[in-house]
Formats: structure tokens, C-alpha cells, sequence
């Protein structure tokens, strides 16, 4: 059902864009009643994120043996989603939306930036355990330096994002979240 709901919701996008996108368009189009989709999100926007960028959980991340791999890896995943029409069409509107419900800020919050951290959170303890970074260093921090620089590029930014871009993305990334790990070993 899921599967039905979230796909659904790509087509309906892609059709009739996001601002007329319904919940009861999408219970019609993927066979299912509106409490039904209620039960597993909270609102259109957050229903419409999980189809367009990404679900509520996120597959296992890539380990390739170094942080900037990892980086790199995470960040083309993220850029092929977020650089779909849909997303460019819905991100911008969610962003809006985040800021003038702070109920559903604190359940994006919860579920989808929470996923993403812990993500984030994975890659760095891996990257200490090689002795790539001399410390742990705040997922959120990471995450501001890769994909809040993506997201700047894609949504505010519309620079014409290609690999290059996303490779020097997770560069800078990885020379950042090195710095401040660094920063923050008293041994430095």
C-alpha cells in the first residue's frame, strides 16, 4: 500500500504540480482511503516529500572506506532525488510550509532530518574508527556542510548542478567536517 500511496503521489505531482496536488487525489489514484495515507503521514507536504526525496527511513549508506567516499556517495544519491522535477517543484513550497507550522517542522524534525543525521552520524564514526578524523564532529554540522550546500545550489542558488559540482561538494565537505574535528581533539 505504501508503494501505491508514494508512487501515486509522484504521478500527481508530475501532473498537476504540487500546489493542486490532494490527498483525496492521491487515495483515489493509489486505491486507498484517506485515513489510510493519514495513518502514515502526518500532512500533504510530508507525504509529498516521502515520494519525491526520500521515505521516512533512509536505505543503508554506502561504506566505501574513506569519508570522502562516503560523502560523495551520499551526496549523488541525495542530488539525484533532489535535483528531480518534483522536488525542485516541492522543496521550495515545504520550506514555506516548515515555517509557519511549527508542528510540522518538529515532525520533519523527528523523522526525515533525524533519518538523515543518523546517516550523517554513521559515515563520521566510521570515518574515526579508520583514524580519518581525530573526533567525532555534530551530524547536524555535517549535514549543514553537504546537503544544506546542495539544497542552496538546487532551490536558491538554481546553479546547473553536475557531478563536478557534487564532487566538489563532498570535497569541501570532507575538508570541513576534518577541520572541525581536528578543532575539537585537545590533542591539536
Amino acid at each position: 500500500m505504501d508503494h501505491k500511496i508514494l508512487q501515486s503521489t509522484r504521478e500527481l505531482i508530475d501532473e498537476v504540480g504540487y500546489p493542486a496536488l490532494t490527498v483525496d487525489q492521491v487515495a483515489a489514484r493509489a486505491g486507498v482511503g484517506k485515513a489510510a495515507i493519514y495513518r502514515r503521514y502526518a500532512s500533504k507536504a510530508e507525504m509529498a516529500f516521502a515520494a519525491t526525496v526520500h521515505e521516512q527511513q533512509l536505505p543503508p549508506f554506502a561504506a566505501t572506506g574513506s569519508l570522502h567516499g562516503d560523502l560523495l556517495a551520499l551526496v549523488r544519491a541525495f542530488h539525484v532525488r533532489m535535483a528531480a522535477p518534483a522536488a525542485r517543484q516541492l522543496t521550495p513550497a515545504l520550506i514555506s510550509e516548515l515555517a509557519g507550522n511549527p508542528e510540522l517542522d518538529a515532525r520533519f524534525q523527528d523523522t526525515f532530518l533525524a533519518a538523515e543525521q543518523a546517516g550523517f552520524a554513521e559515515i563520521i564514526e566510521q570515518a574515526v574508527a579508520r583514524g580519518e578524523l581525530a573526533g567525532p564532529v555534530d551530524p547536524a554540522m555535517a549535514h549543514l556542510l553537504l546537503l544544506g550546500s546542495l539544497a542552496s545550489a538546487l532551490y536558491i542558488l538554481n546553479l546547473p548542478v553536475d557531478d563536478v559540482m557534487v564532487t566538489d561538494l563532498a570535497t569541501a565537505a570532507a575538508a570541513g567536517i576534518t577541520a572541525l574535528a581536528e578543532r575539537s581533539d585537545p590533542m591539536c
